[in-house]
């Protein structure tokens, strides 16, 4: 298991996460203003939301089949998840972050393939990650696992959905693309872009 804790004053999000809050409500008009003040209770609420925003994704992407961690338990601001690395030593090793990774031509390949698919899943249940990059991306022996799901956007419901989704897309084409994978993102986006739309 790996656990991961939202700390309310010390979230990394938190001083540019209106954003991604955008379509999130809480029933509370007390609530609501102590999150936007961002008073200590305010902070307590929107840590306490990520969490449980986070735990909600994984467990909607998990039954879907997508190569996220399995979500255990969530207890307010804390949450358990399935560890993704090696457990068969004494130490566990967690799996590789894409950005660490040098992968030859032929995996690098087939991580894009698998990276698409995902999103384009991902893209047709009307959502995006709303922060990938290649360190929001695990390589557990050769295959491609997506983590750090709190801030996931309903890309039609969110007034910037499109431009989260844009952005998803340019930042993971550009690995590829550095590390020698010939993709346009621009054909990514527009896939994806089709996928999300598809419902309406």
């Amino acid at each position: 298991m790996a656990a991961k804790r939202y700390r309310s004053g010390e979230h990394r999000l938190f001083h540019r996460d209106a954003g991604y809050l955008e379509g999130r409500r809480v029933r509370k008009s007390r609530e609501t203003r102590a999150m936007a003040r961002r008073t200590g209770f305010g902070k307590q609420l929107i840590a306490g939301q990520w969490a449980a925003a986070e735990f909600d994704a994984l467990g909607r992407l998990w039954e879907l089949g997508l190569p996220v961690p399995y979500p255990v338990q969530l207890d307010e601001s804390e949450m358990l998840m399935e560890f993704v690395g090696r457990t068969d030593g004494a130490a566990p090793v967690a799996a590789p972050r894409l950005g660490q990774c040098r992968p030859g031509p032929e995996l690098l390949a087939d991580l894009f393939d698998q990276l698409r698919s995902a999103m384009l899943a991902v893209a047709r249940h009307g959502w995006t990650h709303g922060d990938l990059s290649p360190y929001n991306a695990l390589v557990d022996d050769g295959r491609l696992v997506l983590i750090d799901w709190p801030q996931v956007v309903d890309v039609i419901g969110n007034p910037q959905g499109f431009d989260f989704l844009e952005r998803d897309a340019t930042t993971m084409a550009a690995w590829f693309v550095r590390k020698g994978l010939d993709v346009d993102a621009g054909e990514l986006l527009g896939d994806l872009v089709a996928e999300a739309t598809s419902r309406f």
